[in-house]
């Protein structure tokens, strides 16, 4: 076996580790305001998550271009692989830190802050500025704005449209609309987060010289990136489910709806339309804050918003640390 083979091998696998975690640290974004509001039982919401984002996989090539092609410039060789594996156990550790507090942090910010971080301090190659301000950082500032602003109005929006209905019936309708907003946010969650460790994959596969590019992606990683993250969030992540679905604000199953039909909404249109690789837990909680306001501001537990914050902006300098250091630990066997 190649010392280029074993190389790309570890990246893929720490790649696969990386999706695992990204399951069970992001199956809040899916299924916390449906359990929370009872229209599923845990498992059963698990299980729809798992199979939305084995679906949603295969639906996210332009996100996976993005992530391989778009955000950094590496030469071919095993020290570029070695910056990439820095990268992904980085974006790992800062996702075992978060869930471990309960944080819904993004698992997307903290993968790219890692491979940010771990090309600059190793100066080989270069990272693609433009791109990460355009496709990255804007978006990270924006969709949470946009997810809170189109959660507030699209509540407003069936407040009114259901004004006269009967709460008991209105609470049964809803509890079944969420299967629905369930499935589009899990599918949703893996159009984006399946298809950002598709990125790793192929840009580890295109530095180690076994493809021509970064932007063609072989079957097996749909597969094995869909599968891992299934995997990932059936094991659950009840922390941070809990953050989502009780410590921000009590929902109840119009809010739950509302909340995911918006933050599905945003993810694929970013994905398809602009190609932008958002966070889902950015978008999913921001949601949850603008319907939340619809009731009236103090519903919204503002302290516990405000932790969220502080672990959105602190996630890609952290995991840029991260890597770092596990850049220069790890050196060595990358030469």
């Amino acid at each position: 076996m190649s010392p280029e083979l074993v190389a790309v091998l570890a990246v893929i696998l720490a790649a696969m580790v990386f999706d695992y975690t990204n399951g069970f640290h992001d199956a809040a974004n899916a299924i916390a305001t449906s359990v929370s509001t009872r229209a599923l039982t845990p498992r059963v919401a698990l299980a729809m998550a798992a199979v939305g984002n084995f679906v949603g996989a295969h639906l996210g090539t332009n996100v996976a271009k993005t992530v391989g092609d778009g955000l950094v410039d590496l030469p071919i060789g095993i020290p570029s692989l070695g910056i990439i594996f820095a990268g992904v156990l980085g974006a790992i550790t800062w996702n075992l830190v978060t869930w471990y507090f309960g944080l819904p942090s993004s698992s997307s910010h903290a993968l790219f802050g890692g491979l940010v971080g771990a090309t600059v301090v190793a100066s080989i190659g270069s990272v693609q500025w433009t791109t990460i301000l355009t496709k990255v950082l804007v978006p990270m500032v924006l969709s949470p704005v946009v997810g809170l602003i189109l959660g507030f109005l699209f509540m407003v929006g069936l407040m009114w449209a259901f004004r006269r209905g009967h709460p008991g019936k209105l609470n049964r309708g809803f509890r079944h609309a969420q299967t629905v907003s369930a499935a589009m946010m899990a599918i949703g969650h893996g159009v984006q987060d399946a298809a950002k460790t598709m990125g790793i994959v192929v840009l580890a596969l295109y530095t180690g010289g076994f493809q021509d590019n970064a932007t063609d992606i072989p079957q097996w990683v749909y597969w094995a990136s869909a599968t891992m993250l299934a995997a990932g969030t059936y094991t659950g992540g009840w922390r941070i489910i809990r953050t989502l679905g009780r410590k921000i604000i009590d929902l109840g199953p119009a809010e739950g709806f509302a909340a995911e039909t918006v933050a599905s909404s945003v993810l694929y249109f970013n994905a398809w339309v602009l190609n932008a690789p958002i966070s889902t837990t950015h978008t999913i909680t921001s949601a949850i804050m603008g319907v939340g306001a619809t009731k009236r501001l103090s519903a919204v537990r503002w302290n516990v918003a405000g932790n969220i914050v502080i672990a959105w902006i602190t996630t890609f300098p952290a995991a840029a640390l991260l890597a770092c250091i596990f850049y220069f630990v790890t050196r060595p066997l990358f030469v």
